[in-house]
């Protein structure tokens, strides 16, 4: 009892200085372990029940939710959630904010027009492995004229790093292609969690994929894309910023838009939001097997005194086709 007593007046005195910070915390509710919860701390026991109907779908959606400042925000519950498919409301049957490991790919523009930005976007790279977990898992593709897949799927961050620092800016912008790359090597992670880091000006003139099959290959993979360079109303490119916020929004994750800030502190922005991402899954009440697409919207009800929040996540999947297995996890991406 007396340390429970300590550690509640700690919590008292620190808090107000914690919504200042770049991550906004609301303290949960302690939840009671029930009997189904396993003990072991094996990625076993936080996996959905496997025992589903044959016409049963589980789907699971990433959420980040962040304040008007764009900080992200931990701390919400089930009850702060609304799940709609096809507009029918949806009952949550597992909700999750595990600090899990998570797989990263680094996709790195050192084409001719990055120039003096370079060193920038070195250093604000380096924050990603000051943060690193040990099962954390790690990829580098950096692309010019032609997309090259530096450091394959490693949980070695050090090669990483080493590999940035090397790095020296030339040539033209194969934008598509590496991301269509990233796009193949990240979906040989087992991870729950993965993300790629596009750092880039947003210039394309040089690839040979398109848009179009950039987009499918985004969405046959169940990574977040975050996209670090200019606004949308900036013109380094041809496509500048407007192309990175496409790319980041498709696929649930979002433009950090440079401007003047430190580049660095952009990264651990993203790190806030990797660390601190729900996961809804239900059971749609349409289990039709006709591979049809079905849109997905969330609706936030923050508790009561907290400010506007906004909810980022991917909006949509299509339905299986005649699936014969117990059961089929969906992730859900944007159609466009």
């Amino acid at each position: 009892m007396r340390r429970i007593l300590i550690v509640f007046a700690c919590a008292t005195l620190f808090l107000p200085a914690a919504l200042h910070s770049q991550q906004v915390t609301i303290e949960p509710r302690t939840k009671p372990r029930t009997s189904k919860q396993g003990t072991s701390g094996s990625r076993a026991d936080t996996e959905p029940s496997p025992k589903l109907r044959v016409d049963t779908s589980l789907v699971q959606v990433p959420v980040t939710v962040t304040d008007r400042l764009g900080r992200t925000v931990s701390g919400l519950e089930q009850e702060n959630f609304r799940v709609f498919d096809n507009n029918e409301p949806q009952s949550i049957v597992k909700f999750a904010m595990d600090d899990e490991p998570v797989a990263i790919g680094f996709v790195f523009d050192i084409s001719g027009s990055i120039g003096s930005r370079l060193q920038q976007y070195r250093l604000a790279a380096r924050e990603f492995f000051k943060n690193a977990d040990v099962d954390d898992e790690f990829f580098l593709v950096e692309f010019q004229s032609t997309p090259q897949l530096v450091v394959a799927l490693t949980k070695n961050a050090a090669e990483i790093d080493y590999q940035i620092m090397m790095t020296q800016s030339k040539g033209q912008t194969a934008l598509f292609d590496a991301v269509h790359l990233a796009a193949n090597e990240i979906k040989k992670s087992k991870l729950n969690k993965k993300a790629m880091i596009l750092v880039s000006d947003g210039g394309e003139n040089h690839s040979r994929y398109n848009l179009s099959e950039v987009q499918n290959a985004l969405r046959e993979t169940d990574s977040l894309l975050y996209s670090v360079g200019p606004a949308p109303y900036n013109t380094y490119g041809e496509n500048n910023g407007r192309l990175l916020k496409h790319l980041a929004e498709m696929t649930g994750g979002r433009l950090i838009e440079e401007g003047d800030r430190d580049l660095s502190d952009l990264a651990r922005k993203i790190i806030v939001d990797l660390r601190n991402r729900y996961v809804l899954y239900y059971s749609p009440t349409d289990k039709s097997r006709d591979g049809r697409h079905h849109h997905i919207a969330i609706r936030l009800v923050p508790p009561k005194g907290l400010p506007t929040l906004t909810p980022h996540w991917r909006a949509g999947y299509d339905a299986p086709i005649n699936q014969s297995r117990t059961s089929s996890l969906i992730s859900c991406w944007r159609r466009e």
